[in-house]
């Protein structure tokens, strides 16, 4: 009886820990291309619910002195995930063949970790998901809300 036991333990674990996975992209590989950008484990992900600084934009500190802000969200964006295992959740897929997803490190949203350190908005145009962390960033006046910048999609449109 006890053998029968532990066998079907056995089994429920495996279970539960092949349907954790399911539908989840696990970091073995990761390589970050800007601020809501990476790639892993061979495929590009782009956060969903936010919109960072694109790469080569600029915006003004506090200052109002020109910085490279998009090579900062990329900053933060390393800062927050380290060394760490991501693990991604897909929502959907965009026009151009990324996963939107969710991302986690240690269990904590870097979605929701980008826009709460000012470094990513609200992308309203997709998802109401990150709006209160964004009001919160704003009013810290951290990150991007320290100085002035153009909003990405406003600045993606100004350089085409």
């Amino acid at each position: 009886m006890i053998k029968l036991t532990q066998n079907i333990i056995s089994i429920l674990v495996l279970v539960l820990l092949s349907n954790y996975s399911f539908g989840k992209n696990i970091s073995k590989s990761i390589r970050i291309i800007d601020g809501d950008t990476i790639v892993l484990n061979s495929k590009k992900i782009r956060f969903h619910g936010i919109d960072t600084p694109e790469t080569h934009q600029k915006c003004k500190n506090d200052k109002g002195i020109l910085y490279a802000c998009g090579l900062r969200a990329t900053k933060e964006l390393r800062k927050i995930i380290g060394t760490n295992k991501v693990i991604c959740q897909k929502k959907t897929t965009d026009r151009y063949r990324r996963s939107i997803s969710v991302c986690f490190v240690n269990g904590k949203d870097i979605n929701s970790l980008m826009v709460k350190s000012g470094w990513a908005l609200a992308y309203r145009k997709y998802s109401n998901d990150y709006i209160k962390e964004e009001e919160e960033a704003k009013k810290k006046k951290i990150g991007l809300w320290a100085g002035q910048f153009i909003p990405p999609w406003k600045w993606r449109r100004l350089k085409r």
